[in-house]
């Protein structure tokens, strides 16, 4: 099983409504990403960070080295905001490099860290989605709301063979490493260039292999996946509701102060 599926069906929040789960996900990453308020930002990603430890009962280490690789992308995406190359040095710091300056200015700090907490509430609100709610219960949701089920059925097969490609290549490197592959630099280029080769001749291997076993369950262009349905609570639902306002109002309250 992926992993991501074990921390999912091993979820304390699992007996919860999908409805609710993906409703409150969804509703607040909307407000963060379209508010971009650094207080609503850090409220969501605090939330997300109690709801996946304390209640969906994940590791602080196993939900930080989560929350590790998006946030090295954040870092370098938001070092573009801030640091600068001009003539003239900018108000927050300046590193003369001859008759240049690798410089920013207070207004770019303040602006990247805004920009890198909403992109990390927004990721922490769709991990909080993807470890407590399996897929297939995320599917049934867009299927309550008619999203077609060609969608659904490629969402389905990208999710799963995305993971399947992932191991198939940690295998592969770690064959590669055994064998001294990546001893120097020529020698681990020539393995990655191997190694893509060989995972796609193995990758339309499988792709074929998963389709005449879908042809074998008689499929008739349609993927069912049995499901239970929770039933929405109200207390449930009026506590997302009071949390989705007062994520609302914080956001209205910093852009007006």
């Amino acid at each position: 099983m992926i992993s991501i599926d074990q921390l999912a069906y091993r979820s304390g929040l699992r007996k919860v409504s999908a409805v609710e789960k993906t409703a409150y996900a969804l509703m607040t990453l909307v407000i963060c990403v379209a508010g971009r308020s650094l207080e609503a930002a850090l409220m969501a990603f605090a939330a997300n960070g109690f709801l996946v430890i304390r209640k969906g009962k994940v590791s602080l280490l196993r939900y930080g080295k989560m929350l590790l690789m998006p946030l090295v992308f954040l870092i370098l995406g938001t070092g573009a905001v801030i640091v600068n190359i001009s003539e003239i040095p900018l108000d927050a710091f300046a590193i003369r490099l001859g008759g240049w300056y690798l410089t920013g200015s207070r207004a770019g700090i303040w602006k990247g860290l805004e920009l890198g907490t909403v992109a990390m509430s927004a990721v922490s609100s769709m991990y909080f989605l993807a470890v407590s709610t399996p897929v297939t219960d995320v599917l049934g949701v867009l299927r309550k709301i008619r999203v077609p089920s060609l969608f659904l059925e490629l969402m389905l097969l990208i999710y799963r063979f995305i993971f399947v490609l992932l191991g198939t290549a940690e295998g592969i490197m770690t064959a590669q490493k055994c064998r001294m592959g990546n001893r120097d630099l020529r020698t681990g280029i020539r393995s990655f260039g191997m190694m893509g080769s060989a995972l796609f001749i193995r990758s339309v291997k499988r792709a074929g292999a998963l389709y005449d076993s879908m042809e074998a369950r008689c499929y008739d262009g349609e993927i069912r996946v049995l499901s239970r349905e929770r039933p929405v609570r109200k207390k449930e639902v009026l506590m997302i509701g009071a949390w989705e306002i007062l994520l609302v109002f914080v956001t209205l309250w910093s852009i007006m102060r």
